[in-house]
């Protein structure tokens, strides 16, 4: 829902993990949030969320006002859990509303 959305804390770094309920193929992860500056997002592929890779960070453009939407193509990649850490931000709270995983 659009209505919806996790927020931080204030402090930095922050981090949620999504998991799947088995290994699956990744093409391609989507994020729509407001105020992120840099973004890590990291796989496992083990049955418990533990000993995650680092797959991708990126220093995200500021949109005042609006939502940011990025997308990161993750060519034939498997996970069983994403792992998002927000390493920093435009503001003191950030958001996070859609997170979507294509394969």
């Amino acid at each position: 829902s659009s209505e919806t959305f996790w927020t931080t804390t204030g402090m930095f770094p922050q981090e949620f993990i999504i998991g799947f309920p088995k290994c699956v193929k990744i093409s391609k992860v989507a994020i729509q949030s407001y105020l992120v500056r840099t973004l890590r997002i990291e796989r496992s592929i083990s049955e418990d969320p533990v000993g995650f890779e680092e797959c991708i960070e990126k220093d995200l453009e500021h949109t005042e006002g609006q939502l940011q939407k990025e997308e990161f193509p993750l060519p034939e990649f498997q996970a069983t859990y994403l792992r998002f850490i927000i390493k920093s931000a435009f503001d003191h709270f950030v958001s996070v509303h859609r997170v979507m995983a294509e394969g």
